[in-house]
């Protein structure tokens, strides 16, 4: 039921210099799937990542952060089916030996190794099985194995996300592909999601470090299912310097400016794909906010409409039950917001409409305009708070009856 998505082409998904990804049914949660992915990246890549803020993280999010902290990452292990979240010691064990089994493969340190887990949390994780299908994984390592990785590292996805992008930096073509996974318990902080962007650019580490925050800002961290913030959530960035482009050091020139900017592209991209298969989801929203006095308080206002249940149930049902939009940006949280001088529209491919204004319903606004619109697939909503010159864009899906039903049926 995925919101104007279609799964990717593998002709479309281009190669990066400098990395293999493999794959292999190894049983972690369900018999007869690709549950397990293992990407090598050549030597001196450089690695960046960003990371749930939840304080129950996933044992696997543990070991990643020390082992970035000692740099030279060459490998990444990821399974899906268990979370391996909320399992103690033995699950950091767990994380740990599956490192080490990996390492002993390719020749690695157990410390050059990332793992990523997505799926049940409290659940131990089968570190037996996954140990037992990396022999697969390693030996079927290829530069064109990103379509069946994107499908791999997937949980209840109905489609496999995944981009590539092509750029020019320093007269030489740097490739950009990443895949991404998410669909339910997606709530910004960082996203709720895995998320693996390449890149063959050669840039500064530093640089690397800061580009990745500030993508997963203007990206993963602008969207929402449901409100519930992963346990597991990963977003890591690969620079393998393959393309053979002079070294980025600063982000004075226009090589930085244009890696950025494709870097961006491709994880807004990556983002927006697990918004549009939303679990049960039938309508795209862009809800974007402006005439803010800063961009934080811009996000507030669209978070709170965003999350909102009576919201997201109004637009999956096309009612233009428009008044708990206005409800939702009065319990945002911002104590001095001056109701009578903020606008707000709505809006689908085809055309906008003035809702609210002066503290109410505007007086050109009529309800059969409103419906017509909601019966698009991608709608937006468009929010002026009048206080200054601030904006920000968060994008969400509807709640239709099939969330529930996912959910309730999510262990089965």
């Amino acid at each position: 039921m995925a919101v104007n998505l279609v799964t990717p082409n593998p002709v479309d998904l281009k190669p990066v210099a400098g990395v293999r990804l493999g794959v292999a049914e190894a049983g972690i949660r369900k018999a007869n799937r690709r549950d397990l992915t293992v990407i090598e990246l050549a030597a001196g890549s450089r690695v960046a990542g960003v990371f749930t803020k939840n304080r129950f993280c996933a044992a696997p999010v543990q070991v990643c952060k020390a082992h970035l902290a000692g740099g030279a990452i060459r490998a990444l292990v990821i399974n899906t089916g268990v979370a391996n979240a909320g399992t103690g010691e033995p699950g950091l064990a767990n994380a740990h030996a599956s490192c080490a089994a990996l390492a002993g493969l390719l020749g690695l340190q157990a410390g050059q190794v990332l793992p990523f887990s997505t799926g049940v949390i409290l659940e131990p994780l089968p570190v037996d099985r996954l140990v037992a299908g990396l022999p697969k994984a390693v030996a079927d390592l290829r530069a064109e194995g990103w379509f069946d990785a994107a499908h791999a590292i997937m949980t209840t996805d109905t489609l496999a996300k995944a981009v590539s992008r092509q750029v020019q930096i320093g007269g030489r073509t740097v490739t950009l592909t990443g895949i991404s996974k998410g669909a339910g318990m997606i709530k910004p902080n960082m996203a709720t999601m895995l998320g693996f962007l390449a890149c063959d650019a050669a840039v500064a580490q530093a640089l690397l470090d800061d580009l990745a925050r500030e993508a997963a800002d203007l990206s993963f961290n602008s969207i929402t299912v449901d409100g519930d913030t992963s346990t597991n959530d990963s977003f890591i960035v690969i620079a393998t310097g393959a393309a053979g482009n002079a070294e980025i050091t600063d982000t004075a020139g226009a090589d930085y400016r244009a890696l950025r900017a494709a870097v961006i592209e491709v994880s807004i991209a990556l983002a927006q794909a697990i918004v549009r298969d939303g679990e049960g989801a039938t309508k795209f929203m862009t809800i974007a906010v402006e005439g803010g006095t800063d961009r934080d308080e811009c996000r507030k206002v669209a978070y709170a409409v965003a999350h909102s249940p009576l919201v997201k149930t109004a637009f999956f049902a096309s009612d233009p039950n428009l008044g708990r939009i206005l409800a939702a940006i009065g319990y945002a949280g911002i104590d001095d917001l001056d109701v009578s001088a903020l606008r707000v529209w709505l809006g689908s491919p085809d055309e906008s409409v003035l809702v609210a204004e002066h503290g109410g319903r505007a007086a050109s606004y009529v309800e059969e305009a409103g419906a017509r619109i909601m019966k698009h697939a991608e709608l937006t909503v468009r929010i002026d708070l009048a206080r200054g010159q601030a904006n920000a864009t968060v994008w969400t899906c509807d709640f239709s009856y099939d969330y529930v039903k996912i959910n309730a049926d999510y262990r089965s």
